[in-house]
């Protein structure tokens, strides 16, 4: 194996593949965790920890990466092949999987409506193109934080592409396109590193507290506010305090990643794969009825149920599999584009370079 590159440089980028990483990893444990959640207050009391932040954070990140977006074509191109292609395929291809699934052969296919996890794809697309805007405003949070707020007091929002949670989960875009290097420096001092266990022991202990009767819908954004039967001006205050109890919590996360090269720094490249494809698992795993079994609902079969999500999230990051599937996550469609302006400069400078030796090559 090459060793890894050396610098500031290469410290970011590890440390952000592995914040990557254990994000992911989060994403999978929860999925995984669902179905336990209904008869062990332990695991819903964690359950609720984990969907306190790790979307939010998964938002955050993808906003700290979408600060060069700027509608240039290459730009543009790569948002249409990222982005718009990959959520076409799966959703169409989870609606297929719902109909073998579920001999349910008349279920729609309907890009307007994300089925299970691809609403975090429609959030990606309308998040970036809207990038340019929120990099001009004055104070983009506090905007992007009063648009979710108003969203959640607003039952009419939300029946088309997800809106509800697109701009429920806005806010944290928008402080990922302002946070610089050096904020993320200051997250990994020894003054916020020794705070931040604490932080997360007492979030672990409120939600244990407070198992009894608080819903994880507030932590899905899926619908507004009196979804959850309050009334809608509750909004006003639910939705900013969810939205600061996220920040401190991604906060405290992110100061204990590592920031050095680790064994699984590497397959931080590879969450779009792990995202997309995982959630055939867990659907697969919740059709076949899998849960069923009273195993599975004891402190060890929960401990084997966290262990193999972690181990299938992790395998569905590595080299074969985005090998596989690059084609329809990451496609090359240069076929469909017109050159940018780039490619066009290098095709005349690999001509130029080229022409002399045709012109000796010929007088031999």
């Amino acid at each position: 194996m090459a060793a890894p590159p050396q610098g500031r440089s290469a410290g970011r980028e590890s440390y952000f593949d592995n914040v990557k990483y254990l994000t992911i990893v989060l994403v999978a444990c929860g999925h995984a965790w669902e179905p336990l959640t209904y008869g062990s207050r332990t695991v819903h009391a964690v359950y609720l920890f984990v969907y306190a932040f790790h979307m939010p954070a998964f938002a955050l990140v993808s906003g700290y990466f979408s600060r060069s977006f700027d509608m240039a074509p290459g730009r543009l191109r790569r948002l249409i092949t990222g982005v718009v292609v990959p959520y076409v395929v799966f959703e169409v291809a989870y609606t297929l999987f719902y109909r073998w699934a579920q001999d349910d052969p008349g279920y729609p296919v309907s890009l307007l409506d994300p089925w299970y996890l691809m609403w975090f794809l429609v959030a990606l697309f309308v998040w970036r193109m809207s990038t340019p805007l929120w990099l001009q405003l004055r104070h983009p949070v506090p905007v992007a934080l009063a648009i979710g707020t108003a969203v959640s007091m607003w039952p009419g929002a939300g029946g088309d592409l997800a809106l509800q949670r697109v701009l429920q989960f806005l806010p944290f875009f928008v402080v990922g396109l302002v946070l610089r290097p050096e904020h993320f420096a200051r997250l990994r001092t020894w003054r916020v590193r020794r705070a931040a266990p604490a932080v997360l022991a007492a979030a672990v202990v409120a939600a244990y507290a407070v198992e009894p009767w608080l819903d994880a819908g507030w932590f899905y954004h899926r619908s507004s506010v009196a979804g959850q039967g309050v009334p809608a001006w509750t909004g006003l205050i639910v939705t900013p305090a969810l939205f600061v109890l996220a920040l401190v919590l991604t906060a405290c996360f992110l100061a204990w990643v590592p920031g050095r090269r680790l064994w699984c720094t590497a397959l931080g490249t590879g969450t779009l794969y792990a995202y997309l494809l995982h959630g055939f698992v867990i659907k697969a795993a919740r059709f076949g009825d899998w849960y069923a079994h009273p195993w599975l609902h004891t402190p060890l079969g929960e401990l084997g149920v966290t262990a193999l999500a972690v181990g299938g999230i992790t395998l569905l990051c590595t080299g074969p599999v985005r090998r596989v599937f690059r084609p329809v996550v990451e496609p090359a469609m240069d076929w469909a584009f017109r050159p940018t302006r780039r490619e066009r400069r290098a095709a005349a400078r690999e001509s130029a370079r080229e022409q002399p030796a045709r012109v000796t090559s010929g007088g031999g």
